[in-house]
């Protein structure tokens, strides 16, 4: 995998990330909040999920899904600090060995 490759794929995972954070955000707006702001969040998610879509197509193209599968492993650890970070949500000790689990779980599966 080339520098390049291995940017694509973290490119990937922060856009996936990125809108998730961009929807939760557009869903927390208050009933009867500005609507510019909740549809700004909105398509804002939308757009880098798709672009998040199309990278990880193109990526597809050129490596095995079995190869680029354990990267998906990041997933979790990003969008739990994430949230911490952008959300201002309360990360648990739980939370964190539910995190380590999944992406372990992911590892071991991508590894048989």
């Amino acid at each position: 995998m080339t520098a390049i490759s291995l940017l694509c794929v973290i490119l990937t995972e922060l856009c996936s990330v990125a809108g998730q954070i961009f929807f939760k955000h557009a869903m927390s707006q208050p009933e009867g909040g500005p609507r510019a702001k909740f549809l700004g969040m909105f398509l804002s998610g939308i757009a880098v999920k798709a672009l998040a879509f199309f990278l990880w197509l193109g990526l597809l193209s050129k490596f095995e899904l079995s190869y680029l599968y354990p990267f998906e492993g990041i997933s979790p650890v990003l969008l739990v600090l994430a949230a911490a970070l952008f959300l201002r949500e309360k990360m648990t000790l739980n939370l964190w060995a539910g995190v380590i689990l999944i992406s372990a779980g992911v590892v071991l599966v991508s590894a048989s």
